[in-house]
C-alpha cells in the first residue's frame, strides 16, 4: 500500500519502512517551537521533574510574539522566563523584541523549516510549515516539554485528504480565499485529525506566501497538518532560506490511500470571507458586501507577509480610510518591516490613515493593539473568528483576505475589491 507525503515523513522519522493511518509511532523531531504564552508552561513542567538540559540547543526555537512589547506585568514575567531559560541552555534560535517576529512568519524566514522535516510547536498554527513540504503540527505545552528534553514525540499517523488544484487565481483572489472556500466546503471538522495534502498542476500558480496562508489555516478545518507538494517554487524559496543542512522532499505514491479527493479550479474562486462566528461560515464577498465595520486588521501569522502587505497597499494607495474606521497593520517580522519602509508601503498606510504596529500577534487573539469593544465588528486577515476571539464577547469578526480588508478600510463597509 502506498503512502502519502505525511506518512512518508513520519515513517522516516520513526525509522520505519512504512506506516499506515491510525498507527501510533514515536518519531525524532527536527525542531521544537514555543512562544511567550506556551513555552512558560513547558518550562514549568521541566522544572517539576528536575530536567536540567535540552536535547539539542540548535533544534529549539523560542520567540516572544503574542504580548510583545509586553502589555502588562504577567506578559513581562512570561517573556523573562523564556529569556532566562534560553540563556541558561544557550538556545541558538531565541528571538525577542528588536529581532523577533510573529513566530509562523519568522521561522520560515530564518530558514528553520525545510521539506521532509518534522516540526512541533506549542501553538495550533504550527501547521504553517507544510507550505515547504514539512510535516508540522501544533501540540500541547507538555508535549513541547517532552520534545525539548528528548527530541522525540509520539503521533497517530493521520489519514489524508487530497486537494488537486487546477487553474489560476483571478485578480484579488489568493490563498486566503482558497482556504476559506475549502473550510466552507468541508466544515471546521471536515478534516479532523487528517493531513490536508495539496498538489496538482495549478500549484504552479500558487505563491509561497499563499501556501503559507493555506497551511496556516489547516487547523481551522480540524486537520492535523497541511502540506504542499515540493515544486520549483518551493525549491527556489528553500534554497534561498535554508543553509548548511540537508533535507529530503517526499512525493506521494501513486497508490497512496486518501480518505477523500477534492478537485478545485482556482479560476472559479471568488474573493471569500468567513462570517461570524466560525471559519466555515464562508461566503463570496459579493453576497454579503455592504456591512458596516468598526475596525480592519491587516497582517498576522496568516497574512502578514510581503505579498499581503503589497496588495493591501496597492489598493489603498492615494485613498483615505473611511471616517470612523480604525485600521491596524501588523507586519510579520522585522525584515518585513524594513522592506515595507524601503518600498514606501508604510508611508502609504499612514497617509491613508492607518496605524502600523511592530510585529505581534496582538489583536488576533484579543490580546492587545486592537481589542474590540461590545457590539463592534472587525474585518480581519487573521485566522479565527470565534465568539469573543478579538475582544468583547458581543463583538464580531469577519475573516478576509488582505485585498478585501484593504477595500473595506477605504469604504467603511465590507467591500469586494473588484468593485472598489
Amino acid at each position: 500500500m502506498g503512502m502519502t507525503m505525511t506518512q512518508k515523513i513520519l515513517a522516516a522519522h520513526a525509522g520505519l519502512d512504512s506506516v499506515v493511518a491510525g498507527q501510533l509511532i514515536e518519531a525524532n523531531l527536527d525542531l521544537v517551537l514555543g512562544n511567550d504564552v506556551t513555552a512558560p508552561v513547558a518550562i514549568n513542567e521541566m522544572d517539576k521533574i528536575g530536567a536540567d538540559k535540552v536535547f539539542n540547543k540548535d533544534k529549539i526555537m523560542l520567540v516572544s510574539d503574542h504580548f510583545t512589547p509586553n502589555k502588562d506585568i504577567k506578559s513581562a514575567q512570561n517573556a523573562k522566563q523564556i529569556r532566562v531559560f534560553a540563556n541558561k541552555h544557550d538556545i541558538t534560535n531565541y528571538f525577542e523584541l528588536g529581532e523577533m517576529g510573529i513566530e509562523h512568519c519568522l521561522l520560515p524566514e530564518k530558514g528553520l523549516c525545510a521539506p521532509g522535516e518534522l516540526i512541533i510547536g506549542a501553538d495550533s498554527h504550527t501547521c504553517t510549515y507544510g507550505a515547504v513540504g514539512a510535516f508540522s503540527t501544533g501540540v500541547g505545552s507538555t508535549d513541547m516539554a517532552a520534545g525539548m528534553m528528548t527530541g522525540k514525540g509520539w503521533f497517530k499517523v493521520p489519514e489524508a485528504i487530497r486537494f488537486n488544484l487546477t487553474g489560476k487565481f483571478n485578480k484579488y483572489v489568493s490563498g486566503k480565499d482558497l482556504i476559506l472556500y475549502i473550510i466552507g466546503l468541508i466544515g471546521v471538522d471536515g478534516a479532523l485529525y487528517c493531513s490536508m495534502e495539496f498538489g496538482g498542476e495549478g500549484l504552479k500558480n500558487v505563491s509561497m506566501d499563499s501556501r503559507f496562508t493555506v497551511a496556516n489555516m489547516a487547523i481551522e478545518a480540524g486537520a492535523k497538518n497541511g502540506i504542499f507538494e515540493v515544486d520549483d517554487i518551493t525549491l527556489a524559496y528553500v534554497n534561498d532560506h535554508v543553509k548548511n543542512r540537508e533535507w529530503t522532499a517526499y512525493t506521494p505514491d501513486a497508490d497512496a490511500v486518501y480518505k477523500r479527493v477534492i478537485d478545485i479550479d482556482l479560476s472559479k474562486l471568488e474573493s471569500t470571507v468567513a462570517m461570524p462566528h466560525l471559519p466555515e461560515n464562508a461566503k463570496p464577498v459579493s453576497e454579503v458586501a455592504g456591512i458596516k465595520v468598526d475596525q480592519v486588521v491587516i497582517g498576522s501569522c496568516t497574512n502578514g507577509r510581503m505579498e499581503d502587505l503589497r496588495e493591501a497597499a496597492d489598493i489603498m494607495r492615494g485613498k483615505k480610510v473611511a471616517k470612523g474606521v480604525r485600521v491596524i497593520v501588523l507586519p510579520g517580522t522585522q525584515k518585513i518591516v524594513m522592506e515595507c519602509i524601503q518600498e514606501g508601503i508604510f508611508q502609504t498606510f499612514i497617509e491613508c490613515g492607518a496605524v502600523v504596529s511592530t510585529p505581534t500577534c496582538g489583536p488576533c487573539l484579543g490580546g492587545h493593539m486592537g481589542v474590540l469593544a461590545d457590539g463592534e465588528l472587525a474585518v480581519s486577515t487573521t485566522n479565527r473568528n470565534f465568539v469573543g476571539r478579538m475582544g468583547h464577547v458581543d463583538s464580531k469578526v469577519i475573516l478576509a483576505s488582505p485585498a478585501v480588508a484593504a477595500a473595506t478600510a477605504i469604504t467603511g463597509v465590507l467591500t469586494d475589491p473588484n468593485k472598489l
